[in-house]
């Protein structure tokens, strides 16, 4: 049995998807699933399944539309897989303020089209850096008035997308390793 994390895309924003966290813990261990933790209110679960990723994302997405009536778009990367995605931190020596430094976890591989255009763009002071399913993006002056917002887009991406910042990244993998 794999520890997995699952980031739950776009709840409690505003007034949107409300998804009480223990509520969601109560659930997913009513469900079976174990050693089920949350970390704040941005739908961040940390769990034990046997199950792949693939697998768990499709199950997850189901239930929640059953259970609580809401469409939600589910991520999973693994212990291992998030263990990765903190080693590689291409952005690490320029990013020296981790609220305003974001990975954006992918749910594939954007087209190397997407990419080529992509790196073509000016953004700067922000900065990004795509690897694999995931985009590392560096907010130095913050989110307010950034460039990279409409740069990241999912309908420019092509793929679903959900960011989290690296507290909460590296808080998950705390989690995962309690």
């Amino acid at each position: 049995m794999a520890r997995q994390i699952v980031l739950l895309r776009g709840i409690n924003v505003g007034r949107n998807k409300r998804v009480r966290m223990d509520a969601l813990r109560k659930l997913l261990t009513d469900l079976g699933y174990e050693d089920v933790r949350t970390h704040l209110q941005s739908g961040n679960v940390v769990l034990t399944s046997s199950k792949s990723a693939k697998r768990l994302e499709s199950e997850l997405e189901k239930l929640l539309a059953a259970k609580l009536g809401l469409d939600i778009q589910v991520l999973v990367r693994t212990r291992n897989q998030l263990a990765d995605v903190i080693k590689r931190n291409p952005l690490g020596k320029v990013a020296d303020n981790p609220s305003r430094y974001m990975v954006s976890f992918l749910s594939a591989k954007p087209t190397a089209k997407v990419v080529r255009e992509l790196t073509k763009v000016d953004v700067a002071p922000e900065q990004f850096v795509i690897s694999g399913r995931e985009i590392y993006a560096w907010y130095p002056n913050g989110f307010q008035r950034a460039k990279l917002g409409k740069v990241l887009s999912e309908q420019r991406l092509g793929v679903t997308a959900t960011a989290r910042n690296w507290n909460t990244v590296t808080k998950l993998l705390e989690l995962a390793d309690e």
